[in-house]
């Protein structure tokens, strides 16, 4: 799939990937790099999202940077998934 970029510099994402992430209007969007030099685009969920998404043993909460680390992990994960289609 491709989209062309506006002289505004936008582009319309594509309905399949719109569907796939469950954008709807008005939804945002975060772009990372990726380590091999593309760029992932994910949606940005609430924090309240995030709840359950680490399975723990743990008795204290985790912290903000294991958070980030495991969403970073999952959203390579997910990418790698979609690679292999």
């Amino acid at each position: 799939m491709e989209s062309a970029i506006t002289s505004k510099g936008q582009a319309t994402i594509p309905k399949e990937i719109r569907e796939h992430l469950g954008l709807k209007p008005g939804d945002r969007v975060k772009f990372f790099y990726h380590p091999d030099g593309g760029v992932m685009l994910l949606p940005k969920r609430p924090m309240s999202a995030l709840r359950g998404m680490l399975k723990s043993s743990r008795k204290r909460p985790a912290t903000l940077e294991e958070m980030d680390e495991a969403i970073a992990e999952g959203a390579v994960e997910r990418y790698r998934r979609s690679q292999r289609r």
